[in-house]
């Protein structure tokens, strides 16, 4: 189930908003079991059998809480145990989303012909296991007490909004949450807007921006002109970000609508003027985790330089791996890797500080960013293809597809396709360059500023039109059907 599906915004979210705030009001004990129960069926639409891998992983993470806080006083128990709890955590992550990965490329280096087996990938894995992961790690730094009853552990790894796609909320952003949370109109009406707001990004400019995309990638490279190649890779760049932006949007907006909190996700990351900035702004959840539960373990920057250098290796190749099962996405880690490392030894961000060099720093972490989303969508593609028992070479798709972009491969710089896709969704581009800019918080802080009371009224009227005419629109395209993924559901 996805949360731009009929199903879930005309049945299942008005069923669910119903029986918590008109029926189990009054208790917050059944709240709680009511949204772990209906968690579940969520999870269970459409891959039934995932569902009992989620409720092992609850249970055994639930056991791993109540025993670091038995052995807390005991260090080398307390250790031991989060050893165990890693290795059935990142066990049941490798098996599922890298062991066909794995056998592929023992069967390649070595000439074997081990079996494969077909291995389907359980929707959200990664998320929900990084969660698991914070649960105990959390507890153990003493950050959140253990929960006594496995069903809190439940409803905090398995709640609906940030289930299957993120944002990662981490265990000591909302441990006193689960109890003592508060539901307030104001919180439910900003949670009913920011739901609005993700889902309009994913109908109207995600989905739009897709289809082009998909077009692109899907061309044999001797079809391919420069221009649609061009157009294809910044197609995927506004598409795989107000695809995951918007999904984090609803997510964060639904839970504030049952009095959950979560930290941002996305903060414009388009804006950055260097890859540091651009990764302080991009998915903001996943990079705190490693930074939090492997770079600073590892020793973070107060270590030598070659070590530094290890450290950020590691990250970068774990964060690359987690996204995927392709050595395209290790690829795109270390991508980043080489040229954080590139910024933090010239003092990038310090130096070139003049306001005539911040166009030529733009360009330069859009233009990486950009080709980094190129080999990102090949290893996509060439996982979807595994899936589906075809084969697929991502880092060939990549090297011919860059080889298009600028002009080495003898394609044309134009063509009837490209003209077609542009004269189609010009429009869907120029709002996702505008809205890829805070210009609606910027808008939404000058209407605070307005002290005359009918300024304010017809401000508050606008604003409030603005959003039921927003979400008509998405939620006709809802209706409409057709093309309609999300790309983050695949890890």
């Amino acid at each position: 189930m996805i949360f731009s599906s009929e199903i879930f915004l005309f049945l299942f979210l008005p069923f669910v908003l119903f029986v918590y705030y008109c029926i189990l009001f009054k208790s917050r004990t059944l709240q709680n079991l009511f949204l772990l129960i209906m968690s579940l069926a969520f999870y269970a639409y459409g891959e039934p059998w995932f569902v009992f891998i989620m409720m092992a992983s609850i249970a055994c993470n639930w056991a791993f809480g109540l025993l670091i806080d038995k052995f807390r006083e005991n260090k080398r128990a307390a250790i031991a145990v989060i050893v165990a709890m890693l290795g059935v955590n990142l066990g049941i992550l490798a098996y599922f989303k890298y062991w066909m990965f794995i056998l592929g490329n023992i069967n390649y280096f070595t000439g074997s012909y081990i079996p494969i087996p077909k291995i389907m990938l359980p929707i959200g894995i990664s998320f929900f296991t990084f969660q698991a992961i914070s649960y105990v790690v959390d507890i153990y730094r003493g950050k959140g007490q253990a929960q006594k009853n496995p069903l809190n552990v439940g409803l905090y790894i398995a709640f609906f909004p940030q289930l299957i796609a993120g944002p990662i909320v981490r265990y000591e952003t909302i441990a006193d949450q689960i109890h003592n949370r508060k539901s307030t109109f104001d919180d439910f009406s900003d949670g009913v807007c920011r739901f609005i707001v993700g889902l309009a990004k994913k109908m109207l400019i995600a989905n739009s921006m897709g289809i082009v995309a998909d077009a692109a990638f899907k061309l044999p490279a001797g079809e391919l002109s420069v221009t649609m190649a061009w157009l294809g890779a910044l197609a995927y760049t506004f598409q795989i970000y107000y695809d995951f932006s918007g999904y984090s949007d609803m997510a964060i907006g639904l839970g504030r609508m049952f009095g959950f909190h979560f930290l941002e996700n996305f903060n414009y990351p388009y804006v950055s003027t260097s890859i540091t900035e651009f990764w302080r702004r991009w998915h903001m959840s996943l990079s705190s985790f490693f930074r939090d539960y492997v770079y600073i373990p590892l020793g973070g920057n107060r270590v030598s330089k070659p070590r530094l250098i290890l450290n950020l290796f590691v990250v970068w190749a774990l964060t690359g791996l987690w996204h995927g099962a392709d050595w395209a996405f290790v690829l795109w880690g270390l991508l980043f890797f080489v040229f954080l490392v590139f910024e933090k030894s010239v003092g990038f961000e310090k130096r070139l500080t003049s306001r005539w060099f911040v166009p030529l720093k733009y360009v330069y972490a859009m233009l990486i960013v950009v080709v980094g989303w190129v080999l990102f969508k090949a290893g996509f593609d060439a996982n979807q293809a595994v899936m589906a028992g075809e084969t697929a070479n991502s880092l060939a798709l990549t090297g011919s597809y860059l080889q298009t972009m600028f002009g080495l491969s003898g394609a044309p710089l134009f063509d009837d396709l490209a003209y077609f896709h542009w004269h189609e969704t010009r429009y869907f581009y120029l709002f996702a360059v505008l809205f890829s800019f805070p210009i609606v918080p910027w808008l939404v802080s000058k209407g605070d500023k307005i002290k005359n009371p009918v300024g304010q009224f017809l401000f508050s009227s606008a604003y409030v039109l603005l959003f039921c005419c927003i979400f008509i629109i998405a939620v006709a395209y809802v209706v409409k059907g057709g093309y309609n993924p999300f790309i983050y559901f695949n890890f």
